[in-house]
């Protein structure tokens, strides 16, 4: 039976590909393909920014789901994106397990900046 292998890549609707690059770049500090204009990589997860209306879709940025994004330090990645102009939606949040920081891109695409603290138990 056929499977599923892996995640090839998360798509990031834009109405603006270079603005979304420049900020996934950027500001979030992602690593540049070094193939692709308007692919960068968080980890081993690629981020591809597209434009859904040049494709004849409409635009619609990812709401309600925030792509969480692994940070080592969340306090302290928060703090540099705030210094770089990065609104925050309320403050960051302890669940007991992990710490999450909820913020969208230029285009209004939500993320997470996230770590668990806490092991995971069986």
């Amino acid at each position: 039976m056929a499977h599923i292998e892996d995640l090839d890549f998360i798509g990031i609707p834009s109405q603006d590909a270079e603005r979304a690059r420049d900020f996934y770049r950027d500001v979030l500090g992602m690593r540049p393909d070094e193939h692709a204009q308007y692919e960068q990589w968080a980890g081993k997860t690629c981020f591809g920014v597209w434009e859904p209306e040049k494709n004849g879709m409409p635009f619609i940025p990812q709401k309600g789901n925030p792509i969480p994004l692994r940070a080592d330090d969340v306090a302290a990645m928060r703090a540099e994106l705030e210094a770089k102009g990065v609104q925050f939606f309320g403050p960051t949040n302890d669940t007991g397990v992990c710490h999450m920081a909820f913020f969208e891109d230029p285009d209004g695409n939500q993320l997470m900046l996230h770590r668990r603290y806490a092991p995971y138990t069986s």
